[in-house]
């Protein structure tokens, strides 16, 4: 098993994920073999070395023989003229573009915008076909996965039932190519993570089959929504995350923090095809982390502490929600006896030392102490990274721990269970016990 890291600072879609995990060493015979076991032979898939500003990348490109254009890399399609200024001509078609977008049968019809045939499927259709192919089960599922990804996405920008949509290109057959092939690669490469650390996005506009759109895409938007993506924005005009990039991203993230210490044991770079002010270039990395030989972190941490004996519940439950508001790592009331057998309390906060003098003064403000002890003390951590798990009703964050038997276990976070949970209307319990299932299905 192994990590994966995909460095998306230039974008993601679904040729330049292939073309990465192929730089990556996937094996490109066994690929070829289930490609050709699909019903529908009318591609030609080239796999070849290009250069983008200098840099030796793979480049993964489906060619069609049923005379659909290939207009991905057109920018003066897509943006209008080489400054991505005003829009073009109506009627021109495009392929690797729309075959991002899937089609709502009610809203779009092939008599009034298509000059080609072109071959409408369901996702039912679409998973035949893949379950019709000779990769592995794995694989059949991942693809599958990333197929309702992006339908359900374009359900929700249509307005319709997933069942009522129809695939245009993204179910055509150069489409289905590339996820299947994402699937199948990722497969050979035995990956059990994947990190995302940066998934960038450009603005502006872009030309597809329902006319001018806004960027990120509505699908994009809808995937980023829907499975917790973080975007960021960066000075580029134009489209750098297709709906297809972010569904694979959505399908297989498992983090977005890469370890503090790690080896890289492969390296890959897939190109893109559209020539952007930086270069379109997928960054791929299998890594292997590199971790202390006790498995554990230390650092110091200043600790408060202060004895309080005439205040309401009421307002120590509010102080405790105050300090954890303003960054305390933790902190807790003790029972006490003070002097003359009073009954009081022991208010202990651990915090970063940046946070002592702020955390100090909500302590005199919201009670009735005039006096804190403040102590340096060390402490032994544990690594951890927070990552999102998707469950049936919703994402949630669960914190990560490596233990020093090198073993991992799986914490969901409070505040997201309990979102979720009131979201749905389930119980707390129920949603906690779905998101370690779904972080254990991994």
């Amino acid at each position: 098993m192994s990590t994966l890291v995909l460095d998306c600072s230039s974008g993601i879609s679904g040729d330049m994920t292939a073309a990465a995990l192929l730089d990556l060493g996937a094996d490109e015979k066994k690929l070829r073999e289930v490609l050709a076991s699909l019903s529908d032979q009318q591609f030609e898939l080239t796999i070849s070395r290009v250069k983008k500003n200098a840099l030796d990348c793979c480049d993964f490109d489906v060619e069609l023989k049923n005379g659909e254009p290939h207009n991905d890399h057109d920018m003066t399609y897509l943006f209008g003229d080489s400054d991505h200024g005003a829009p073009c001509q109506e009627g021109q078609h495009m392929r690797d573009h729309e075959s991002a977008h899937a089609h709502d049968h009610v809203h779009e019809s092939t008599q009034q915008h298509d000059h080609h045939h072109h071959e409408h499927r369901h996702l039912a259709d679409v998973n035949r076909i893949i379950e019709g192919s000779s990769a592995t089960e794995h694989a059949k599922e991942l693809a599958k996965k990333i197929f309702k990804i992006i339908a359900e996405a374009e359900a929700l920008s249509h307005g319709v039932d997933i069942s009522e949509v129809h695939f245009h290109e993204v179910g055509a057959l150069d489409s289905i190519i590339d996820i299947l092939s994402v699937a199948v690669l990722l497969d050979d490469l035995n990956v059990s993570e994947v990190i995302v650390p940066h998934l960038a996005e450009g603005h502006g506009e872009i030309r597809c089959q329902h006319g001018i759109l806004p960027i990120p895409v509505p699908a994009v938007m809808h995937i980023a929504n829907r499975y917790g993506l973080t975007l960021s924005s960066i000075p580029v005009h134009g489209e750098l995350i297709t709906p297809t990039g972010a569904a694979i991203v959505a399908a297989i993230k498992t983090a977005e923090a890469l370890p503090k210490r790690y080896k890289i044991m492969k390296c890959g770079f897939g190109a893109g095809k559209r020539a952007y002010e930086r270069p379109s270039i997928l960054r791929a990395m299998l890594i292997e982390p590199v971790v202390n030989p006790n498995l554990t972190e230390s650092d110091e941490v200043v600790k408060l502490e202060t004895n309080i004996d005439d205040s309401t519940p009421e307002s120590l439950g509010y102080l405790l929600e105050r300090l954890y508001a303003e960054g305390a790592l933790e902190a807790w009331f003790t029972p006490i006896f003070m002097k003359k057998s009073r009954p009081a309390y022991l208010l202990s906060v651990l915090t970063h030392p940046g946070l002592r003098e702020s955390l100090e003064a909500i302590i005199f403000s919201e009670s009735t102490t005039i006096g804190i002890r403040r102590s340096l003390v060390k402490r032994t951590i544990l690594p951890r990274t927070v990552q999102k798990v998707v469950t049936p009703h919703g994402v949630i964050d669960v914190k990560v721990c490596l233990k020093p038997d090198g073993t991992k276990a799986c914490y969901p976070e409070f505040e997201s269970v309990k979102a979720v949970a009131m979201a749905s209307g389930l119980t707390f319990n129920h949603i906690y016990l779905e998101a370690l299932e779904a972080y254990l299905g991994k």
